[in-house]
């Protein structure tokens, strides 16, 4: 069963070649990887790398920034420029999410125990998203054990099914990454697009969380959507995802209601790492929107 892993960036090239060197030293070598950005600078120095050739890399640009565009431009050059035939997956990391060196074979190991299982996310050892992001050499410290794991909800010991996979880490069969695209109604940062992507993917078969694929996100912060985007979305893109279908509704006002709270808790104090503040207004513009009836996870690109 072969590998393909598609990484869409904005803004990290530094992290985009870290995660290329992580790669190289997978125990099952991706058969080929793309890296999707939205301009130049995106991927500045990633066909330099000593691995770039060895891995069969590709480097190509989306005509404007969002991760849900960018991914499925990726899924199409996986299609078009390799053409896999048999069994196969797609992997989809963030470029500062840096895997086990098992990773990529752990999953196959997953898909080929059972045919059944459509989608599968490892097991985040150390997550830097709500707070001060985490250096690569603490990752790597994460990595062999010699930090001990950080808080992170993807830490269970043992196999389950998932109603959302963890966007920073995953991997689809390629039943679903054929006829499944990420939905581009989902702009930039796309809040909740791996919630959609797996609701999809569970009319194939169990999209599940495996504690064997291993992995740290290092949250870095650079390249990630503004607060008052982010918040506007915390209250759209769930409602959005409500009304299609592939958020439950009583997961939609868990996010909406806990967002809400977070914001107006948090944003009391100056928090260096997250724009509370921004958020809550973020929030209060949505509700605006929605008492208008022109709430759309689109207007985010007006604010």
């Amino acid at each position: 069963m072969e590998a393909f892993v598609i990484i869409a960036t904005k803004g990290r090239a530094r992290e985009s070649r870290r995660l290329l060197l992580s790669l190289s030293k997978q125990t099952l070598k991706p058969k080929g990887v793309i890296f999707v950005g939205a301009e130049p600078a995106d991927l500045d120095g990633l066909e330099e790398a000593p691995c770039f050739a060895e891995l069969d890399c590709r480097l190509c640009y989306a005509a404007r920034p969002g991760l849900t565009l960018q991914r499925n431009i990726g899924i199409e050059r996986v299609l078009t420029d390799w053409r896999p035939a048999g069994d196969w997956f797609a992997a989809f990391f963030d470029d500062d999410f840096r895997p086990a060196a098992d990773w990529l074979e752990q999953v196959r190991n997953i898909f080929l125990d059972d045919p059944k299982i459509m989608g599968v996310t490892g097991q985040v050892i150390a997550d830097g998203i709500h707070g001060a992001s985490i250096s690569e050499d603490d990752a790597l410290a994460y990595l062999e054990g010699r930090l001990p794991p950080g808080r992170c909800w993807a830490q269970w010991e043992e196999p389950r099914p998932i109603s959302s996979v963890y966007g920073c880490n995953m991997a689809f069969r390629d039943v679903v990454t054929r006829d499944v695209r990420f939905d581009e109604d989902l702009p930039l940062y796309a809040w909740q697009e791996d919630r959609d992507y797996t609701g999809q993917a569970q009319a194939y078969g169990r999209v599940i969380y495996h504690p064997a694929p291993r992995g740290v996100h290092l949250g870095v912060k650079g390249g990630r959507t503004s607060g008052v985007r982010m918040g506007y979305s915390q209250i759209a893109n769930p409602i959005f995802l409500m009304r299609k279908g592939t958020m439950q509704a009583r997961y939609c006002w868990r996010f909406l209601w806990r967002a809400i709270a977070a914001n107006m808790v948090k944003s009391i104090r100056n928090d260096p790492y997250v724009d509370y503040r921004g958020r809550l207004s973020g929030n209060l513009a949505a509700f605006a929107s929605m008492m208008r009836g022109k709430l759309h996870p689109s207007r985010i690109l007006d604010l």
